[in-house]
């Protein structure tokens, strides 16, 4: 039994998780187990405390309803975040949670959900759904494939980085060929599917992320992805 544990923390699972996000929580956890690491599943709601040891972040979508029902306490631990981010934290958030670590999510009938301004984002409610297969590219992960499903239209300003470029999809906002942003090791993305079962580079990169930064030093297991190659391969044919 190894005696290195790394401390992977769901991120209001309760309300921000639809979509199949629940697969990148399981595909992080099944990786570091192959890489020989013990995982210590946390989970994190409102009013919870907030872990004194976390390696690995990762959180979901999740409707209008679940935004606001973690807006306050997303707010409260904000700085708690911010400061692990800042420490080199790696975290993975999809379409909700993405949007509010932004500055904030305008919906259509104009309530503002503040975010944490981690990420130099801002989202408004469009009228139409952006909905489909998406391909993006990558100059660190290469084509990264998934599926999109939302109304929020996503502008990166100037200090945030675009996880990947469009290639076919609609990506942050169907105007700008930018799809999700970076900070530092945080990713955030469109991207449900879930986004981490056919995208194993980008699982990895998180994990050798995580495990530097605790630990040192990675050297990583050689893992069998030729399900995921083929589930790429599918999906980057399956028509928009």
């Amino acid at each position: 039994m190894t005696d290195k544990v790394i401390n992977l923390l769901q991120l209001y699972p309760r309300d921000m998780n639809i979509y199949g996000d629940w697969g990148n929580t399981l595909v992080l956890k099944r990786r570091l187990e192959w890489n020989g690491y013990k995982v210590n599943l946390l989970s994190y709601n409102p009013g919870d405390e907030f872990p004194q040891d976390v390696d690995l972040i990762v959180g979901g979508g999740g409707q209008d309803s679940g935004q606001s029902k973690i807006g306050d306490d997303l707010l409260i631990i904000g700085p708690k975040l911010k400061e692990l981010a800042d420490n080199d934290v790696p975290m993975l958030l999809i379409c909700g949670l993405y949007q509010q670590f932004g500055h904030f999510f305008k919906t259509r009938e104009g309530v503002m959900i503040k975010g944490i301004g981690l990420l130099d984002v801002e989202t408004y409610g469009g009228d139409e759904r952006l909905i489909g297969n998406i391909v993006t590219q990558s100059k660190d992960f290469g084509d990264i494939v998934g599926y999109e499903n939302h109304s929020g239209l996503t502008k990166l300003g100037p200090n945030a980085q675009a996880f990947g470029r469009v290639v076919k999809g609609a990506g942050n906002n169907g105007k700008d060929e930018t799809e999700g942003a970076r900070y530092r090791n945080v990713i955030g993305s469109y991207l449900h599917g879930s986004l981490l079962p056919k995208n194993p580079a980008v699982a990895d990169h998180l994990i050798e992320q995580a495990i530097i930064r605790k630990y040192g030093d990675f050297a990583p297991t050689v893992i069998d992805d030729r399900f995921a190659t083929l589930a790429r391969q599918v999906a980057v044919k399956r028509p928009r």
